[in-house]
């Protein structure tokens, strides 16, 4: 591809000639990383489906296999699966060097969702809406272990050929991966009853320990990491200061090894969780502080003063991520965290994690349809801006409804009133599809003015996939 990105000194240098749009984000385009946006949001309106028809929490407990179903869905399924497709196509461009190896991208999906299907149809035989069969849960383990393993390698041995800046976050993310995988399978094995004293032990008192490093080290700090160069790119604003991103991801990793490094020790010595729990709650604390520190440092630099649709929905995500923490902390200071953990979890993962994937998912599709259209002619015909491929006053209203819509779930999960939250994730739903329609509109070049949409030369970009 003729349009190459270029560093110097640290920052992505742009060409005068696409004034509002382009920093140049690598030479390739990940051919598979829309396959994986396709089947996370896929995966995302089955869960918003389960949620409104009243299967899982809050209409069930917290550990019933129903909301067991309901969770995975949304963090394997969605979350997940979106997270590794956007990181196909950024950690190359976080580390300046090529994807160690492409063609693992598409097995590991199939991997992933094969296991994630079987890991759910165990579920779901737990609860007895489907005959007994063991042997799903630890079969679904092992897939989800394997596929997330390639990607893991795949990611791992890329981001480590120049592990500085925000591929330090996604080295660490990818770790937080590991350690929730390896509870998540000795979870399977033992509900299965294949894993022995130590693997009931283990499932007995290790799940919040599976929960802080997934949703907090795999999710979020990858999430960190991923959003310092997506908003320094498209706020044309300077990388954050490695000194100040250092200590952000060692409050973060600080985090997640003392619940796992401690939370293994206390249970293999059947000690005590809380002072485990309680330390990484103030290192998770200090570091969504200082992540705050450092956004707000790359918004007053930013040299884009008029923010774009995916930057001003990401600043509801990052508003959510601020009430998660301070619900967080008024919920232990009342004692009333157990009662209202549905309440925070949904929070975090709707509200910050689900609200900045959708935000930027927004921008990047549109960003690599731009590259993958009309990268190869640019310079030989007339091009439209990035900007020309979306419609962000129609697509305002759908994240509106979106982040409104969550909120709203978040105060009917701490009423405790189902029949509230249930509208509220029919509305959560009215506004991801309204989102999905919209990215469908941007990858089949909809918005884009008729003279400009395909000029010489140019290809219409497969819906499914990159074609270059």
């Amino acid at each position: 591809m003729p349009l190459q990105a270029r560093v110097r000194g640290g920052v992505w240098s742009r060409n005068s000639r696409w004034d509002d749009e382009t920093i140049m984000i690598g030479g390739s385009i990940s051919r598979w990383t829309m396959t994986y946006f396709a089947a996370a949001l896929t995966w995302l309106l089955a869960a918003l489906a389960l949620m409104v028809a009243g299967i899982g929490h809050p209409a069930a407990d917290l550990a019933a296999p129903d909301t067991l179903v309901l969770v995975h869905v949304v963090c394997i399924g969605w979350l997940s699966i979106a997270m590794c497709g956007a990181l196909f196509q950024f950690v190359p461009v976080l580390v300046v060097q090529p994807l160690f190896c492409e063609r693992w991208a598409l097995p590991a999906l199939a991997l992933v969702t094969a296991g994630l299907v079987s890991l759910l149809a165990g579920f779901m035989a737990l609860g007895a809406r489907l005959p007994s069969a063991p042997w799903l849960l630890p079969l679904g383990a092992v897939l989800l272990v394997v596929g997330f393993g390639l990607i893991v390698v795949d990611l791992g041995l890329t981001a480590w050929r120049r592990p500085a800046g925000p591929a330090r976050f996604v080295l660490v993310g990818l770790a937080s991966l590991c350690a929730t995988a390896a509870f998540g399978a000795v979870f399977a094995f033992a509900l299965a009853g294949w894993a022995g004293r130590i693997g009931d032990a283990v499932l007995a008192r290790g799940i919040p320990l599976h929960a802080i490093a997934g949703l907090g080290g795999w999710l979020t700090l990858t999430a960190m990491g991923v959003s310092y160069r997506l908003l320094s790119m498209f706020m044309l604003a300077p990388d954050v200061e490695d000194r100040k991103s250092r200590l952000t991801l060692a409050a973060g990793a600080l985090a997640v090894a003392a619940t796992v490094g401690g939370g293994a020790a206390a249970i293999g010595f059947e000690l005590g969780l809380n002072m485990v729990l309680s330390i990484a709650a103030v290192f998770g604390l200090a570091c969504a502080a200082l992540y705050g520190r450092d956004l707000a440092g790359i918004f007053r630099a930013r040299k884009r003063r008029q923010l774009e649709l995916n930057m001003r929905m990401a600043m509801l995500s990052f508003a959510s991520l601020a009430a998660t923490g301070l619900l967080g902390i008024a919920l232990v200071a009342t004692r009333t965290l157990s009662l209202h953990l549905g309440a925070f979890a949904f929070l975090a993962a709707f509200g910050w994690l689900s609200g900045l994937v959708l935000a930027k998912l927004y921008k990047i599709v549109a960003f690599l349809t731009w590259l993958e259209t009309y990268g190869p002619v640019m310079g030989r015909a007339p091009t439209p801006r990035v900007q020309d491929l979306v419609a962000e006053s129609r697509a305002t209203k759908w994240f509106a409804i979106y982040y409104v819509s969550v909120w709203m779930g978040t105060l009917a999960l701490l009423a405790a009133q189902p029949g509230a939250f249930r509208m509220a994730a029919a509305a959560m739903t009215v506004g991801v599809v309204g989102i999905i329609h919209e990215i469908i509109r941007i990858r089949r070049l909809e918005d884009v003015a008729l003279p400009l949409r395909l000029p010489a030369g140019a290809v219409a970009p497969h819906l499914l996939f990159a074609k270059s």
